[in-house]
C-alpha cells in the first residue's frame, strides 16, 4: 500500500483560534476501498494469515462496519477468499456496505444479535481458516496501528487524539506515542465503559503512557446522526475542504470543537488528529444530505 499519499493537514476552521496548534493525518487518503486505519488493522492479520498456510479469511461486523467493507477489498486485492459474519437478520434490502463487502466476493452471512458470539466461537475450528476478530482487535491489529504515528514527525505533539470503535487503534497509537505525549480516545459508541479494558488489553506492559477515553461525545451513539453534526460536517468541509464521516472522524472532530470551547487544552499545546477514514459510511445517507 502507497503511504505516502496520506498528508499531514494544518487545521485552520473559523473556530480553532491561533493557539492550540492542530493538525490532521489524513489516513482517508490511503485507499479508497482498504480506509485510512482499517489497513493498518489487517496488515499483520493477512501477512499471519499468509505465513500459517491459510486459504480462507473469517471476520465480523454489522451491516455498516468500515471492518467488513475494507476486509472485503483486501481480500479480493489478496486472492483470498473470504467470509463476514454479519450481527443481526439478513435486511430485505442490504446496507451500502453490505453490497460493497458482496461485490467484492466476501461472502455473508447472518446471525441473530443473540447468536452472534455463540455462532462466531464455531468458525474458529476450521483448519483452513484464519479468523480476524471484528474490527481488526487483535495484537496483530494494534501492531498495523503502531505504524501510523511514524508517517511523518509527530513527537512535537502533546496530544493526540483519535476516534474509538474497538479501541483497536487507540492501542497502538498508545504504545507507539512518546511518554510526554497525551493520547485522547474519543468513543463513538454509548455506553462504552468496557473500552477500557479492551484498550488495555493490547498495551505493552511496564511502558507508561497517558492516555484517556472521553465518554461524552458520542452523540447518542453508534451509527446515530443527529443534525447538528451533519451542519458540523458540512461547515467544516466548506472551511478546509476535508471530507468526514459520520460514525467516526465527524464525531472526533465535533469533540475536539466541544473541547475547544471548553478550553481544555492550554495556548502550548500542539493537537494531532487522527482522520480514520470510512467515508463509504457516509454512503448510508440519502443523496444530497452531506456536501462533501
Amino acid at each position: 500500500m502507497n503511504t505516502g499519499k496520506i498528508t499531514l493537514d494544518t487545521l485552520h476552521p473559523s473556530w480553532l483560534p491561533q493557539q492550540p496548534e492542530a493538525a490532521m493525518l489524513r489516513l482517508d487518503k490511503l485507499d479508497a476501498e482498504i480506509s485510512g486505519n482499517k489497513w493498518f488493522k489487517l496488515k499483520y492479520n493477512l501477512e499471519a494469515a499468509r505465513s500459517e498456510g491459510k486459504t480462507h479469511i473469517l471476520t465480523f461486523g454489522g451491516a455498516y462496519s468500515n471492518h467488513i467493507a475494507a476486509t472485503a477489498a483486501a481480500c479480493r486485492q489478496a486472492g483470498l477468499p473470504c467470509t463476514g459474519i454479519i450481527r443481526g437478520e439478513a435486511p430485505q434490502v442490504l446496507s451500502h456496505t453490505l453490497e460493497t463487502a458482496l461485490a467484492q466476493g466476501m461472502q455473508l452471512e447472518f446471525v441473530s444479535r443473540e447468536a452472534y458470539k455463540n455462532n462466531c466461537a464455531t468458525f474458529e475450528e476450521r483448519p483452513d481458516t484464519y479468523v480476524i476478530p471484528e474490527g481488526g482487535h487483535n495484537a496483530a491489529g494494534a501492531r498495523g496501528c503502531e505504524e501510523i504515528l511514524s508517517l511523518f514527525p509527530t513527537g512535537h505533539f502533546t496530544h493526540i487524539l483519535c476516534a474509538v470503535g474497538t479501541g483497536t487503534t487507540l492501542a497502538g497509537l498508545i504504545n507507539s506515542a512518546t511518554p510526554d505525549q497525551t493520547v485522547i480516545g474519543i468513543p463513538v459508541l454509548k455506553g462504552a465503559g468496557y473500552l477500557e479494558a479492551e484498550v488495555k488489553a493490547l498495551l505493552y506492559s511496564g511502558k507508561t503512557r497517558h492516555w484517556q477515553l472521553l465518554h461524552d461525545f458520542h452523540g447518542g451513539g453508534y451509527a446515530k446522526v443527529k443534525p447538528a453534526l451533519i451542519d458540523f460536517i458540512n461547515t467544516f468541509f466548506a472551511e478546509t475542504g476535508i471530507p468526514t464521516d459520520i460514525i467516526y472522524t465527524g464525531k472526533l472532530v465535533y469533540a475536539f470543537h466541544e473541547l475547544i470551547r471548553q478550553r481544555y487544552f492550554t495556548d502550548n499545546n500542539k493537537v494531532l488528529l487522527i482522520h480514520t477514514g470510512g467515508l463509504q459510511g457516509n454512503l448510508s445517507l440519502p443523496p444530497g444530505v452531506l456536501s462533501l
